[in-house]
């Protein structure tokens, strides 16, 4: 009866999906809970969409990767500043918004596979930097296809960043359960190798409430590689100082308590 329902629902347009416990997204949330990694957060690139707060460990690094152009460079152009050179992608522009000789630029999607207009964050790294074994920077925002990427990058590469930035785009879906075990997935590989050390919520999409569980619909994390911890204290104290609404002209989101609180 249930399987005949869900196929009269779906002719009549409309996908209805089992949901997760309650209990399992909260669950994925404390894992993800900010941690003080010994390091002072700065932030990098503008004071609005575009700049992100990362640890304050960058010396050493040479290259950044950076997937998902669109209009602006503002956290690329920063990096340039303090001598690190970008590697942008981005088939939806023929160029960054801001021309640089430290940039370096390929009209590609990044994917989970090559082909046609996508390449991997492997095949990219491997066309510029082949042999290179230094730290690296990578910040993504590719609109969804963040998760297919992290799950598809050998672990000998994604390890070799000492600092990730992602915007994690549909968190809502945790709420479906097929949608739970990739983005879970996904998490539970990134923190194998790395600290989440903050969250901030963009404030362009709202959230969504289950009970005592709310979770943003985008949000952007910064995961500092774990070799480069010198303590891991869970933070308490939210927003920080630095961090500033992306979309000025929408109503503020501050990350909800259950993400960095029992309370």
């Amino acid at each position: 009866m249930e399987e005949l329902v869900r196929k009269w629902l779906l002719a009549l347009g409309l996908n209805v999906t089992r949901p997760t416990k309650t209990a399992d997204v909260l669950g994925l949330i404390r894992k993800l809970r900010p941690r003080d990694c010994g390091k002072k957060m700065i932030r990098i690139g503008a004071d609005r969409d575009g700049g992100y707060l990362i640890p304050d460990d960058l010396v050493g690094i040479e290259y950044c990767f950076s997937p998902g152009v669109s209009v602006a460079s503002h956290f690329e152009d920063h990096l340039a500043k303090l001598k690190v050179r970008s590697f942008l992608a981005d088939y939806s522009v023929d160029s960054p918004s801001v021309s640089r000789p430290e940039f370096t630029f390929d009209k590609k999607f990044l994917g989970a596979t090559d082909r046609s207009e996508f390449f991997t964050l492997a095949t990219w790294k491997d066309k510029y930097l082949k042999n290179y074994t230094g730290d690296l920077i990578l910040q993504m925002d590719i609109e969804g296809y963040e998760y297919e990427v992290i799950l598809s990058t050998p672990e000998d590469l994604l390890k070799q960043f000492r600092i990730i930035v992602i915007e994690f785009h549909s968190l809502d879906r945790v709420f479906d359960r097929f949608a739970f075990g990739i983005i879970s997935s996904c998490f539970d590989r990134l923190l194998h190798y790395f600290h989440v050390v903050h969250i901030h919520p963009n404030n362009c999409c709202g959230g969504v409430r289950r009970g005592n569980v709310e979770v943003p619909r985008v949000l952007e994390f910064t995961f500092l590689n774990k070799n480069r911890a010198s303590s891991t204290e869970l933070q308490g104290v939210f927003p920080h100082k630095l961090d500033v609404d992306n979309v000025p002209e929408m109503p503020p989101l501050r990350l909800p308590k259950c993400w960095y609180s029992e309370d």
